[in-house]
């Protein structure tokens, strides 16, 4: 016996010596790297200071708060993903189940009669239990490469949050855009039916021509079309909201308000550190990946390694059920697996190996890609603030300009008309204000967003039993 185990466990050897069944550690596959961010550092800031896990707290509205909590509680895609993360639990204790014995029951009895012979009976009770040993722990790396599903599936969750809770605050700045545009569109619409009736009056006395009223007239009725266009937006976009938060379109509503009066624009600080990149859930989630593809081709090479199996059974027979437990029969059945001339194993590693240089491509894209984000919130922000403070000196100016008029509208200098072209001028203007405040905000939930929000960073490695 020991003689037939001995020179088959030297064939064995002899066959796996041919077989690559290296395990190397992991090691993080290289991707581009950045000295800095595009954007000056006025200071520099830590990891841990640059950004709060509640950063929408910044924008000071109780509201806003208000609805991230809703949608974090409610959203279905966050949901979604939640019950993704069990179900990756469960499967590590699924992965495991390969290393633990197997124990089966059987039963059976088996009444036959014949013609001219007499009735038979012969009852049956057996058990059989099965044990692969995990010599060279390739469940064991099945197990790893689960775990790091899990990982990667808890990250693909904070993923989503951070995308939920970015289109909360979005859309919510959007549908106060949309109150604060109504109300100055409303306003320019008065004012531009005050000017018609100027101009109608200055028809009737033939100071100016029918084509001057007709043409006062499309404008309001381009203004009007207009108008009814912000109120379907806005209804659009709080359905939007309504479904982030998981309330069913319709029957949820947002009090008005006025977007410069109630969101406060946040002071991102300057000299943000590339470690915030780590943090991002979407680059964790990848590289997790990364090592899960490692491990499952850890597996794949192990399995090219020879399988110890022990197999017992134990089982009792009789003619009659009362004599059944009186003689028992048992049995074990060690065995040796040679896997090393399959050729579906041998398949099996090489299709694992390009599985890892696919996973480790799509770690780098989306480390390019979160660059690019990135660089483009900042881009994008700097430059909106630049505008805004622009658009907040027309403002101020055009101000100006209808104060002056309307003095010298009390000592007849001008005429009513000018005052409400310079009026029409003004309103303008703050829409334009009002629409770079809006993309400020937003770009500034951009940048949180595409630093990895808050997140604390993780690190991306087999747990060690």
């Amino acid at each position: 016996m020991k003689q037939t185990f001995l020179l088959a466990g030297l064939f064995a050897g002899l066959l796996c010596a041919c077989a690559d069944v290296r395990v190397p550690e992991y090691q993080r596959p290289e991707a581009p790297a950045k000295a800095t961010w595009s954007r000056p550092a006025v200071f520099n800031v830590s990891a841990a200071e640059a950004i709060s896990p509640q950063w929408w707290t910044q924008f000071r509205d109780p509201y806003l708060d208000t609805l991230v909590t809703k949608a974090i509680a409610g959203n279905f895609d966050l949901k979604i993903m939640a019950a993704r993360i069990e179900v990756a639990s469960a499967q590590i204790a699924e992965a495991g189940a390969g290393a633990l014995p197997t124990v089966d029951i059987a039963a059976g009895s088996s009444l036959q009669k014949t013609a001219g012979q007499t009735f038979s009976k012969q009852f049956d009770l057996g058990t059989r239990v099965s044990w692969d040993i995990d010599v060279w722990g390739k469940v064991e790396k099945g197990v790893q490469a689960q775990t790091a599903e899990f990982r990667a599936t808890e990250a693909d969750w904070r993923a989503g949050y951070l995308q939920i809770v970015s289109d909360v605050a979005a859309t919510y700045f959007q549908i106060l855009q949309f109150d604060e545009q109504i109300e100055q569109q409303q306003r320019a619409l008065a004012k531009n039916e005050q000017i018609l009736g100027i101009y109608e009056s200055m028809r009737s006395n033939g100071l100016i021509p029918d084509t001057q009223v007709l043409r006062q007239r499309a404008e309001n009725n381009g203004l009007t079309k207009d108008l009814l266009e912000l109120r379907r937006c806005r209804d659009v976009a709080q359905n939007a909201l309504a479904t982030l938060i998981g309330v069913p379109a319709g029957e949820f509503k947002v009090p008005s308000g006025r977007l410069q009066d109630r969101v406060q624009v946040p002071a991102v600080p300057a000299g943000l550190p590339l470690e915030l990149l780590a943090r991002r859930p979407d680059v964790v989630a990848a590289e997790f990946r990364v090592l899960e593809a490692h491990d499952l081709m850890g597996q794949a090479r192990l399995a090219q390694l020879p399988s110890v199996s022990l197999t017992g059974q134990g089982g009792t027979g009789s003619f009659n059920l009362t004599d059944l437990f009186r003689s028992f029969t048992f049995g074990l059945l060690p065995s040796i697996n040679i896997p090393a001339l399959n050729p579906g194993i041998k398949a099996h590693v090489k299709t694992t190996e390009a599985q890892i240089k696919v996973a480790e491509e799509d770690y780098r894209r989306t480390v390019i890609a979160a660059y690019e984000e990135v660089e483009n919130a900042l881009i994008n922000l700097d430059a909106h603030r630049q505008q805004r403070e622009e658009l907040r000196k027309q403002v101020d100016q055009l101000r100006l300009v209808s104060d002056q008029t309307e003095a010298q509208l009390a000592i007849g200098v001008v005429s009513q008309l000018d005052v409400f072209e310079n009026e029409r001028s003004l309103l303008t203007a703050q829409l334009e204000l009002l629409a770079s405040h809006q993309q400020v905000l937003s770009n500034t939930v951009t940048l949180y967003k595409a630093l990895g929000g808050g997140w604390a960073p993780l690190e991306v490695a087999n747990v060690r039993n």
